[in-house]
């Protein structure tokens, strides 16, 4: 990436004509008198402004501009990264930049500032989940109509997490928290390995501070040794493939933080045990050296089995081709290799941006490949989802890495995400072979559908004509394509058995008033639906099937009773023996209240409510994994709050990655002991110099806990703290 640009007038001077001579060497030809008026058109519009650091604020697209510009992209689209914050932060306009840049530009520019406008990370009660789905809405619609819109905008990104630090803490969070979820996903969606991992490892730096610290400081202490090691591997190999007149190029990499602490965090090892810490990347000229270069390598050294991966003759679905295998060298010390040629190399580092060609202002069909063919289906199904947390937790799953390959029976490969099912399969075939789906044979066997489908299996689909999707699909399956359609099934369902209860408690309401069957008109139900916002007669009976009202308000709205909605909910003796505590239920009274067993909310945890059947309103904390797999029916979702005071102690789960030393156990009970909570249980698993302990203590509210969290966190020997 392009060299840090100093605030000083001379440093920016000097940086613009390093970032016009990078453009030349990589794209001659460039039209650079476009990029150069971009660039003083910035100048004069950010003169007066400067950045939280200090900096003149021009540095910023300056630098987002040297970042692309390291990609080969187009001046078209390193001109607006130069002039991408003019229309957010200075009094130019659309108009002026059509007029001195073109409409294209000027396209581009209005597109990244639509994303900026919209602010991805903020949170709270006055930022519901309905903003952020909008703007991740309008940033996929702005792909589609030219992806150098979220080119622009990843390096800006880029940059910003570059110079997090001079933002406030909590800031810093969201932004981390946003970058994690939404920003690096979506840069390996678009094969951009160097960006996602350098996304990845600036975010887990705030996310994780004690775990980053932890992670780096255990590969700078061995970092010499092995730099060391890489290169005497580097120079065995080149001199083996000259050998053999085999031309090539060999690089050495260190593993980056965050996928060290991914596989350290999965799969409870040591750091020692991972196999592909340190890397070796053989780079020839053609496929049939890379698979020459391969045979070298297991001939040098002996091959881990079940590590060998062909990406090469099943690319993965951002477009990432090689081969990857992981060896033993003779000192016992295991490593991996990864062969490609310069071409595969290029789209493994920048993706899509690899293969960015425009002609007559439109992509070429070049380009029209896997990546954009995943966008255009994400922009198809995210147009039928209106429920906002369903739509963003369906993206985040879609977004993550595909690494499992399957087969139909006849040959055909189908890709899946890492643990599909095989109802997952059946839908990737067809939405009715999915509606459909009965069973399924594994490799010829007869398979539950949960069984999580491994890489090369031969899965056959069993249908039966009527049978229709469970809702308990819902709670195994991993491809948002699955997760839409079983939703879109059960919601149908659902709704049509709540209008019908709905229906039939109006009816039993109106036989007990006189003349009440004329009531029963839809206009009638319309115009007393207004009243608690709903709109159409059917929308009425749902809420009245689902419990949200009653048929009795109903009647007593046309009846002329304009009391409405009782403004102070009244809190029911808590369900099931899990004591609510203080929640109020908005807007709505005489309505059961209870914490969901799955993840105990506490008082100041943001908190969703749903309504069950029969059992009153289940709360639940808005990161329960079992959240997303309830609310496939939005019109079941009911507004929920924490009352002032709210402080009555709730038993938490909590799990520990420890080392197994003498002392921990007392360590851990003194820093929950000190912070006033109670322990109700603790239990340990030990085995090969580890631990996992599980605790069960009460906390009063969510702060409370996180003081307990960074207090486990900050012993000694402890890896992790997860709350279950």
């Amino acid at each position: 990436m392009a060299k840090a640009i100093t605030s000083s007038a001379d440093g920016v001077s000097a940086n613009f004509a390093a970032l016009a001579a990078r453009i030349a060497t990589l794209r001659p030809g460039a039209d650079q008198e476009l990029v150069a008026r971009a660039y003083a058109f910035s100048l004069q519009h950010h003169q007066n402004q400067r950045r939280r650091s200090g900096e003149a604020y021009i540095t910023h697209p300056l630098e987002v501009a040297a970042i692309l510009a390291e990609m080969r992209m187009d001046e078209t689209c390193i001109a607006a990264a130069l002039l991408h914050d003019a229309l957010e932060d200075t009094p130019a306009t659309q108009e002026q930049i059509a007029a001195e840049f073109g409409p294209v530009v000027a396209h581009l520019v209005a597109g990244v500032t639509k994303i900026d406008h919209l602010d991805l990370a903020g949170s709270g009660p006055d930022r519901p989940g309905a903003r952020q789905a909008e703007t991740v809405r309008k940033m996929l619609l702005a792909m589609v109509d030219d992806l150098r819109v979220i080119l622009i905008k990843l390096a800006d990104r880029l940059h910003n997490m570059r110079t997090l630090r001079h933002l406030p803490p909590p800031r810093q969070q969201a932004v981390a928290r946003e970058t994690m979820e939404i920003y690096a996903p979506l840069a390996h969606r678009l094969g951009m390995g160097k960006v996602r991992g350098e996304l990845e490892d600036l975010a887990f730096s705030y996310l994780e501070p004690e775990a980053y610290a932890q992670v780096r400081s255990q590969v700078e202490s061995r970092r010499q040794v092995s730099e060391d090691f890489l290169h005497q591997v580097k120079a065995r190999i080149e001199a083996a493939l000259a050998d053999l007149q085999i031309p090539c190029r060999v690089e050495g990499r260190i593993k980056r933080f965050y996928s060290i602490w991914q596989k350290l965090r999965r799969q409870e090892s040591e750091i020692e045990q991972v196999y592909d810490l340190l890397a070796i990347r053989v780079i020839t000229g053609s496929v049939r050296d890379c698979y020459a270069a391969l045979g070298i390598i297991h001939n040098t050294w002996h091959p881990v089995p079940g590590r060998i991966k062909d990406f090469i003759a099943m690319p993965r679905p951002n477009g990432y081709q090689s081969l990857h295998t992981s060896v033993i060298h003779e000192s016992g010390q295991p490593f991996e290799a990864q062969i490609r040629t310069e071409e595969m190399h290029r789209m493994a580092e920048d993706g899509i941006a690899a293969h960015w060609k425009y002609k007559d202002g439109g992509l070429t069909a070049e380009a029209e490949d896997e990546r954009i063919g995943w966008l255009r289906r994400v922009v198809e199904w995210q147009q039928e989802m209106r429920d906002p947390g369903e739509f963003l937790a369906t993206l985040k799953v879609d977004l993550h890495p595909e690494e499992v390959y399957a087969f139909t029976p006849k040959g055909k490969i189908i890709r899946l995400p890492r643990d599909a099912t095989p109802v997952d399969f059946a839908f990737a075939i067809h939405t009715e072979v999915g509606h459909h789906c009965v069973g399924a044979k594994l490799n010829g066997r007869m398979a539950p559908l949960r069984t999580p489908i491994q890489n090369g299996d031969i899965v056959e689909i069993l249908t039966q004509p009527g049978h229709a999707p469970s809702r308990d699909w819902l709670g195994f399956v991993k491809t948002a394509r699955a997760r839409q359609k079983i939703r879109h099934w059960v919601s149908a369902q659902e709704r049509a058995q709540a209008v019908d209860i709905g229906r039939r408690a109006l009816e039993r309401e109106a036989r007990k008033r006189d003349g009440g069957l004329r009531l029963l008109r839809d206009a009638d139900l319309a115009q007393a639906g207004t009243e608690y916002g709903y709109l159409q007669a059917e929308d009425v009976q749902a809420a009245i099937g689902y419990g949200k009202i009653s048929a009795r308000q109903i009647f007593g709205r046309l009846a002329g009773d304009r009391s409405g909605p009782a403004k102070t909910p009244r809190l029911p003796r808590p369900v099931g023996g899990e004591g609510a505590g203080p929640i109020l239920v908005r807007g709505f009274h005489d309505l059961m209240v209870y914490r969901a067993r799955c993840c105990h909310p506490l008082p100041g945890e943001p908190i969703v409510g749903y309504i069950t059947r029969g059992r009153g309103v289940a709360v639940h904390a808005e990161h329960c994994a079992n959240v997303q797999n309830l609310m496939y029916q939005p019109d079941r979702r009911i507004d929920v709050a924490w009352a002032p005071h709210a402080d009555a102690p709730q038993p938490v789960r909590l799990r520990l990655h420890t080392d197994d030393r003498a002392g921990l156990l007392n360590a851990i009970t003194a820093v929950i002991s000190a912070s006033g909570a109670n322990i109700g249980h603790i239990a340990a698993r030990t085995g090969q110099g580890r631990a996992t302990i599980e605790v069960i203590l009460e906390a009063r509210d969510l702060p409370q806990l996180e003081g307990i969290q960074s207090g486990l966190k900050a012993i000694a020997g402890v890896h992790g703290v997860e709350r279950r």
